[in-house]
């Protein structure tokens, strides 16, 4: 079916959207443009949606705002936002009196002319997908990245044909109950995350099985050997399984061993690279390779693999290097939105780092971070919503007392920054890593890390190791 059969065979029908946002903005145009009756459900009130709310208003949308926006859904289909699980109480009775429920992604799904990548994962998804789509341009295929990163894609479907390849990443909130089949699905870890969302962890867990759960025998998965889920996933997966390894050999995919990074097909294995020789800096950023390299067999060659990894310098506000003043390494690690991802980042660094932590709440637990910054910080800032809950980690943690580690709880975002430049001396790091979301303070984790940028572009000589009492 193509899109422009898709969008005829539901213009008969009442069409809700949830969510007047990025991800749904095309298709909401989409559909009025073909003339459907379609009625745009967002908790913004007008007046705080603007322009948006005038134009979708003159193109003939019905608007359903404010506080009430889901109370008494009852069109024929509607089409949730990602961050609205398929189990609220609304789309539950919406589902009881008969609305179909689906969403943007989906629908795509069903439409797509041409082969998909898919990528899910509690940590580097987004940068596992984008070096796929890095290895598959340098291969020569034309690629189309979306999902949770890049661009909504449903309404670039009619330019897509059978020979391209399109790399999604995927969330756990835009999988849950959806139904997909991409040719090759990747999970790059799996551990507690966005537990404000999910019922519990397991549903967090059984939501990422989606990626694979309608793949066919002869489409593949790819999965992290040493994750603790791998083998449940296992169990339920019907599709030709690829495992990548950091740390031990592996029968099928990839893996690295005593730095060298190698591919393994029925036991016998190639060497692809040095582990040394890939650009961005991490072992967690070595996992991101060998998750990559299994995906994309078979349609990128290793030497393709070996250029991209020693050229490819990183994704916005994953250990990006911001600038380098009075000696001291400013880093932007602003998607570090769990506690396991900014562990991974401490481990990346080449010195103890001045770490800025603390955000919005998702209810996961930060014993292990405790740790980690006890381990490996040089000094902590603590700021959001979050700061009761990782002063109580860093004071529990079993390694406080002999690391003699310093924090300080600040309420001002700028401050913590001024502050953490403050204490740095000629050879630092300031990192902002804050294992938890922006949305105590900011919209999302880009508009933190961009606003951390321009904080720190900012910055003089006089704001760096104590030259100053601005704090």
């Amino acid at each position: 079916m193509t899109l422009y059969e898709y969008v005829e065979s539901i213009k008969n029908k009442t069409v809700a959207v949830i969510g007047a946002g990025v991800s749904n903005m095309p298709l909401i145009h989409l559909l009025l443009n073909y003339g459907c009756d379609v009625t745009v459900c967002d908790k913004r009130s007008a007046d705080e949606m603007g322009k948006d709310a005038q134009e979708l208003a003159s193109l003939g949308a019905k608007l359903k705002l404010g506080a009430d926006y889901l109370e008494r859904l009852d069109q024929q289909l509607i089409f949730r936002t990602p961050g609205l699980m398929p189990f609220d109480e609304h789309l539950t009775a919406a589902r009881e009196r008969g609305s179909e429920i689906t969403s943007e992604m989906e629908v795509f799904f069903s439409l797509c002319p041409c082969r998909t990548i898919a990528v899910t994962g509690s940590d580097g998804k987004t940068t596992t997908t984008t070096i796929i789509s890095e290895l598959l341009k340098a291969a020569g295929y034309a690629v189309h990245l979306g999902g949770n990163i890049g661009r909504p894609l449903l309404c670039d479907v009619p330019k897509m044909k059978s020979t391209d390849i399109a790399v999604l990443e995927l969330s756990s909130f835009q999988l849950h109950s959806m139904s997909c089949h991409p040719d090759v699905a990747v999970i790059t870890n799996v551990s507690p995350n966005h537990l404000d969302k999910h019922k519990d962890y397991q549903d967090y867990i059984d939501a990422k099985s989606f990626i694979f759960s309608s793949q066919s025998p002869e489409q593949r998965l790819v999965l992290n050997a040493a994750d603790a889920q791998t083998r449940y996933y296992l169990s339920k997966a019907r599709s030709k399984t690829l495992f990548f390894s950091g740390s031990s050999a592996v029968e099928n995919g990839t893996f690295c061993n005593d730095g060298v990074i190698y591919r393994a097909q029925n036991g016998k294995t190639e060497k692809i690279m040095d582990a040394a020789d890939i650009r961005i800096p991490g072992e967690h950023n070595v996992q991101n390779y060998l998750a990559a390299f299994a995906a994309t067999e078979g349609l990128v060659d290793d030497e393709i693999c070996r250029s991209v990894a020693k050229s490819f310098a990183g994704v916005e506000h994953r250990l990006e290097h911001v600038r380098e003043l009075g000696g001291v390494l400013f880093i932007n690690d602003s998607i570090g939105t769990s506690p396991t991802r900014t562990a991974a980042g401490l481990r990346a660094m080449r010195t103890k780092p001045i770490v800025i932590v603390g955000g919005y709440d998702k209810h996961i637990a930060f014993d292990g971070l405790g740790d980690d910054l006890c381990r490996y910080a040089k000094r902590v800032f603590i700021t959001g919503a979050t700061v009761e809950k990782i002063r109580a980690a860093i004071e529990n943690s079993r390694y406080y007392p002999e690391s003699g580690l310093e924090y300080e709880i600040m309420d001002d975002f700028t401050q913590t920054v001024y502050a953490a430049a403050r204490c740095a001396d000629s050879g630092d790091i300031v990192l902002l890593s804050p294992a938890c979301a922006a949305f105590d303070k900011f919209k999302n984790f880009a508009e933190r890390g961009r606003y951390f940028k321009k904080i720190v572009m900012e910055l003089a000589d006089e704001d760096i190791g104590n030259k100053t009492g601005r704090i």
